[in-house]
């Protein structure tokens, strides 16, 4: 007992002494810098091989902790601090911080709070002003919330005081460095193969598709691997309001994202603006990354006016609910009445697949659904594929499948395209 709590004290006054060094040293880093010109990262590593050389303190460190040390000083000054480690490590899927002594992290679907992460609040915001300026954002007591994104295209939401009671809240949402394919998909048993196929064939005739699901249910993976299907030789134009899209093999690409207000709270562009300015630039399709208000509008218009084969995401939690959920925030843009908000609607979008995660943990499409018909003042949907989860299996992990349902009614554009039905 005795031997454990001295080897206890001994851990605590090594961390203790190492932070005190690790701070002497990126002070004495700063002070080296050369200010004037931009500094190279093999320049600053050369810097700090020669302050350690310097440093006394570190010639009863291992070879290990002095490398370990090394790099948390170049993070610190070229990265971000002790973000870096976690941004790198491939199994992390989402970074929670609820304050500068709370950290946690999402791996395999599943949440876990890590200790040995700890940082001042200077330093948090420090961190935080170096992430939101990187993409040209601010966030600040006077506006206290922001959406940024990182440079390997991870996404980041702040939130400060006065709003965030427990000190500054950041979320920083991961994505794969390799988009995920329909294969990958399929493989993962996310979608059956025979949907896939389906899909393939309906965003290749230009259908309007709309992508549903809960927060974290894997829309914009989705939305990604979808866009693998269309035609490499069509103009397509992203808008989102933190670009976090990444389709693959478009060569006539155009990505377009939304910019914060000023200092003096003006020159702000919405995604109202930029799918107004995206219909000008001749497009094949228009790809909006997140509805989720009055620009449903102009979505909608989009959607309407030619651009066969567009495609969007928001946020339900059925196909059902998404048409309701459209309704709304068409109706925070426009004054109309809801029998020609009904039919914009039922003209615009072709098919919903909605996507659900589940108690497992797993992402899955749980429905796919054609919007059929406006009649007597309703909606009607059209399920094409619905998941059966087996229930005579017991178990952690769900057991099932996404059982064909019913055949494309509307097979105008599949038979235009050239494709049997």
């Amino acid at each position: 007992m005795i031997y454990r709590k001295r080897n206890e004290n001994r851990k605590e006054n090594m961390e203790h002494t190492t932070n005190e060094i690790k701070e002497k040293l990126e002070q004495r880093l700063l002070n080296k810098l050369d200010y004037s010109k931009e500094s190279s990262d093999e320049e600053v590593k050369e810097l700090i091989d020669n302050l350690f050389l310097q440093e006394e303190a570190l010639r009863v460190y291992t070879v290990e902790q002095r490398q370990e040390l090394k790099q948390h000083i170049f993070h610190a000054l070229r990265r971000l601090d002790f973000l870096q480690t976690l941004l790198e490590d491939e199994s992390i899927t989402e970074i929670m911080i609820n304050g500068a002594d709370s950290l946690f992290v999402e791996r395999k679907g599943h949440i876990k709070q890590l200790t040995e992460h700890s940082v001042s609040e200077e330093k948090l915001l420090h961190i935080i002003q170096k992430m939101v300026s990187g993409c040209n954002r601010s966030v600040n007591e006077a506006s206290p919330i922001v959406d940024a994104r990182l440079k390997d295209g991870s996404r980041v939401n702040v939130v400060l005081a006065p709003v965030a009671i427990n000190g500054p809240i950041v979320t920083i949402r991961r994505f794969p460095q390799n988009a995920i394919t329909m294969e990958q998909m399929t493989a993962w048993n996310s979608i059956s193969p025979e949907a896939a196929e389906e899909l393939k064939l309906l965003v290749r005739a230009g259908y309007n598709i709309f992508i549903s699901g809960g927060t974290g249910s894997g829309k914009t993976t989705f939305l990604n691997a979808l866009s693998g299907f269309i035609p490499s030789e069509e103009r397509i134009i992203t808008i989102e309001d933190s670009a976090e899209l990444q389709l693959q093999g478009i060569p006539n690409l155009i990505r377009l994202e939304t910019r914060n207000e000023n200092v003096e709270g003006c020159n702000a562009i919405s995604i109202r603006d930029l799918i107004r300015a995206s219909l000008r630039m001749r497009p094949d399709r228009i790809i909006v990354g997140e509805v989720r208000g009055e620009e449903a509008v102009d979505m909608m218009t989009a959607f309407n006016t030619g651009h066969d084969g567009s495609m969007s995401t928001g946020h339900a939690n059925s196909a059902s609910d998404m048409l309701i959920r459209l309704q709304t925030m068409i109706l925070m843009g426009m004054d109309l009445p809801m029998e020609a908000i009904k039919q914009q609607i039922a003209s615009a979008i072709d098919i919903i697949i909605h996507l659900g995660r589940l108690r497992d943990k797993s992402r899955k499409v749980l429905e796919i659904v054609e919007v059929d018909e406006y009649v007597n003042g309703e909606i009607r949907l059209h399920t094409l594929y619905r998941f059966e989860e087996n229930r005579k299996e017991k178990g952690q992990i769900i057991s099932g499948s996404l059982e064909k349902k019913g055949a494309i009614k509307h097979d105008a554009k599949l038979k235009a395209a050239g494709f049997a039905v």
